[in-house]
């Protein structure tokens, strides 16, 4: 029987049994002590663990405790190595935790991970523990460890390979994470064929989420992808496109990671002495403020059992909502902060479709448990055998799936929804247990300034959503946390990992400099920023952002924006529950004006179906909703959604607002007369003033007619994303065909051109809000063809103007005769390279 020889991780002379011990430091002393001696570990380590135990809890549960050392101090590790404490009597790790085999880790890499999950399993066998506590034999434990031979419940062979099969290596920097992984899984779905992907011995279903996550896929793994079924080969040559394709943005990504690490190096130094708690950053920048704790508190989730098939229907109509609720919130973060972070969300929303997960859910259910005890039991499970794997990656995942499990648990019972959190004050560093992404994405950036908490890492979707917005912060600052002060003064460092407390007259003068500093070179950023989008020979391009809420308009309005060239409406459906009634829309339309100071706002009519579904509006199933009743056709059909959101928006128009009003997915000149007989009736009954109303180009058809259209319309505004697909005859969502979907392809550009003429033949404007707006190369052609205005996330802005400013109106009409007359997008987009100076 084979075990680690002497220069693997857990040599003989590595595992000390019957240790006496006097205390939990003493443990930490004799573990770092074998490593050390061992030449594993520099003898410093031993204080780094000592500050990892106040920083955070390693007592794994089951009489297991594993310390290990500061993520920050790998330098104090000269090679991967683990060494074993059997200590018979127990050891008092904390309070109420009695550790008996202490299990210590120093690890460079992810040596490690096969014996962490090696002590996962062990747990679920009480017997086999117990013996590992009193045993007497060192192979006995490494065998355990080393996970040779197995307890009786894990005695199944590893998974084998299907006939049909593929092997590949994750070339993505940051390994196999939740955004990847969901594409994946996505994908697999949409075959037939059962999808293996295999790990050594480890296996997954390639339709579950949380078990591909579970693999704990890292750069330079090979995996064996296999399928069985009528479909398995198209499955397989489906996934090695995606797989592979995935590659380049996941390589983007890192590259952009990087150089924000690079750009956050030369962290601030106070002058003095300064007290600090220290974690790891995860946001850069220096903030000053007064620290304001979040109180999480416990979850009690009652146990109220009912009628099982009642049980069911609540639970996957609570899932089924849920799902909706992410994807307005992704829809709206994509909006605010961009597609990259949008795209947590909609993994959040994937975690919803874990099959384990809703089986472990029914499976309580069965067993005579209530709905919401149920569901919230199933999600701890998870989330905790995630969150053990000692994985930083994968403990991400877990407060995802806790995040998302909280959501669900609303839609069960509104009772347990987390409840709203009392107003920050200004200039408040948050300090918290931990944040989820949910919390993070809703933060006002206005009253905040830093965040710190006692949990997560530098890679979870909390700290992605920090940077984006530009707030300082640093996780995994432990336990000290707790025994701050609320309100007291200090410091957040989160380039360095640092909160500095108690800060000095010195301290506090050398921080504000340093962030005069920062601010002078943003402000000169801003001022930039709010400059016209005026090429050097005059012509200008409106500006607009597209928003969905009042309280984004100020961040648009500082990126640049010149108003909102896209209120989405369908939000407000999206995010609850129920149909908003005329007057909460009308109170959300007077806010966005309101919010814009006499800004334009274009307003686009309810835009439901296709990939946007709304459980409570009860719409029929369609096998391809993409060309089924949506947009127009739908408000056409359901005056109850037509007709108090014209009332809701003639009423804004009434009190000033400068509201235009569009509505979507038009496709025929009658379909725009009708609508129009509405809006013109409803007017009158309220005396309102006219309201410029407008039609999104969005179907070939329209782009064609688009000189017709003008003689009804009072502007134009193309949504690229939609032309596209429709145009190419790909469903942008099909994560194949995707990369495809270029809203650069000459076809597009034509009908864009074709629209732009049909427009300003008869005097009328065109706006573009699609994505193709947001991309500086885009964004010259679309000057070049015509364009009027361009309309796009906030933070696209800045670049968009800056690339309209440095060019002049001929070259960039050249440059669109180029991209007309080119063969292919990957043409049209090579002409960037040659086009700097249009």
């Amino acid at each position: 029987m084979s075990t680690f020889n002497a220069s693997g991780l857990l040599p003989r002379e590595l595992v000390h049994l019957d240790a006496r011990v006097a205390d939990k430091a003493d443990a930490i002393r004799q573990a770092t002590g074998l490593l050390t001696a061992a030449g594993c570990v520099r003898p410093a380590f031993e204080a780094s663990m000592l500050r990892r135990e106040a920083a955070a809890d390693t007592f794994l549960g089951k009489g297991i405790a594993i310390p290990h050392g500061m993520v920050d101090e790998r330098e104090l590790i000269q090679r991967d190595g683990i060494a074993v404490l059997q200590v018979r009597d127990g050891v008092e790790w904390n309070a109420g935790q009695r550790a008996h085999l202490v299990v210590a880790i120093a690890a460079r890499s992810d040596a490690h991970i096969g014996i962490l999950r090696r002590l996962t399993r062990l747990m679920a066998d009480d017997a086999r523990l117990a013996m590992l506590a009193r045993t007497d034999d060192p192979d006995a434990l490494i065998r355990a460890l080393a996970g040779v031979e197995v307890a009786p419940d894990e005695a199944d062979a590893p998974a084998e390979d299907f006939a049909r099969r593929f092997d590949w290596v994750v070339d993505y920097p940051s390994g196999l994470h939740a955004r990847p992984a969901t594409e994946w899984a996505e994908t697999a779905r949409r075959f037939a064929a059962r999808v293996r992907v295999r790990h050594g011995a480890e296996a997954a279903d390639a339709r579950n989420l949380i078990a591909l996550l579970q693999l704990g896929l890292r750069y330079g793994d090979t995996v064996t992808v296999s399928a069985d079924g009528p479909d398995a080969a198209d499955a397989l040559a489906t996934l090695r496109i995606v797989l592979a394709g995935l590659s380049a943005r996941e390589k983007a990504d890192a590259e952009k990671a990087e150089r924000k690490r690079r750009a956050a190096a030369g962290a601030w130094q106070p002058p003095g002495a300064a007290e600090a708690v220290t974690g790891v950053g995860a946001s850069p920048g220096l903030a000053i403020g007064r620290l304001h704790r979040l109180h999480a508190g416990p979850m009690v989730v009652p146990d109220e059992p009912v009628d099982l098939v009642e049980a069911a229907d609540r639970l996957h109509g609570a899932l089924a909502r849920a799902r909706d609720e992410l994807r307005a919130v992704a829809d709206d973060t994509s909006r605010r902060l961009g597609a990259a972070d949008a795209a947590i969300f909609r993994a959040q929303a994937e975690l919803l479709n874990d099959p384990a997960l809703i089986t472990l859910a029914s499976q309580h259910l069965v067993e005579g448990h209530g709905v919401a005890w149920a569901w919230h039991a199933a999600v701890e499970e998870t989330a905790g055998r995630l969150a053990s794997l000692g994985n930083a990656v994968l403990a991400g995942r877990a407060t995802d799936l806790r995040d998302v499990g909280h959501r669900v648990l609303a839609q069960i019972d509104p009772a347990l929804a987390r409840p709203a959190a009392a107003e920050v004050p200004a200039g408040s560093i948050l300090v918290a247990e931990d944040l989820t992404p949910s919390d993070t994405a809703g933060l006002d950036a206005e009253r905040v300034v830093g965040i710190v908490t006692a949990q997560g890492g530098p890679t979870s979707h909390t700290a992605i959503l920090a940077r984006t917005l530009g707030l300082p912060a640093v996780v995994g600052a432990g336990a000290a946390l707790a025994a701050l002060e609320a309100g007291a003064p200090a410091i957040v460092d989160g380039s360095g990992g640092r909160l500095f407390l108690a800060p000095s007259d010195a301290d506090l003068a050398s921080a504000r400099a340093w962030i005069a500093a920062e601010e002078a070179r943003r402000a000169q950023a801003a001022e930039a920023r709010a400059l016209p989008a005026r090429t050097r020979d005059g012509h200008s391009v409106s500006i607009g952002a597209n928003i969905n809420l009042a309280d984004q308009a100020a961040f648009a309005i500082a990126q640049g924006a010149e108003g909102v060239g896209l209120m989405r409406t369908e939000f407000l459906f999206l995010e609850r529950g129920e149909t908003p009634s005329e007057e909460d829309q009308y109170q959300a339309y007077k806010a966005m004006a309101d919010a814009l100071q006499g800004r334009p706002l274009v307003i686009r009519a309810l835009d439901i179906g296709g990939d946007k579904q709304v459980a409570h509006l009860e719409l029929p199933r369609e096998e391809n909703p993409f060309l089924g009743v949506r947009g127009a056709r739908l408000l056409l059909r359901r005056p109850e959604l037509l007709v108090p959101q014209i009332r809701a928006l003639y009423r804004a128009g009434r009190d000033g607002a400068p509201i235009s009003v569009m509505f979507p997915m038009i496709t025929s000149a009658a379909e725009l007369l009708a609508l129009r007989e509405t809006c013109e009736r409803i007017r009158e009954e309220l005396q309102a003033p006219k309201l410029p109303l407008g039609i999104m180009i969005e179907v070939p058809s329209a782009a064609l007619l688009a000189a017709d259209l003008a003689q009804h319309a009072d502007f134009f505004s193309i949504g690229t994303n939609d032309l596209t697909q429709y145009t190419l005859a790909i469903d942008r969502q099909n994560p194949v065909l995707a990369p495809e979907a270029d809203s650069l392809h000459p076809a597009v550009l034509r009908l864009i051109g074709l629209t732009v003429q049909g427009a300003h033949m008869h005097g009328r404007w065109v706006g573009v809000c699609g994505g193709l707006a947001g991309d500086p190369h885009g964004a010259a052609l679309l000057a070049g063809l015509g364009v009027d205005e361009l309309s796009m996330t906030p933070r696209d802005i800045p670049a968009v103007k800056e690339r309209l400013r440095a060019a002049e109106l001929p070259a960039l009409q050249a440059l669109a005769r180029q991209a007309l007359a080119a063969p292919d997008a990957a043409a049209v987009r090579a002409l960037a390279d040659g086009g700097e100076g249009a």
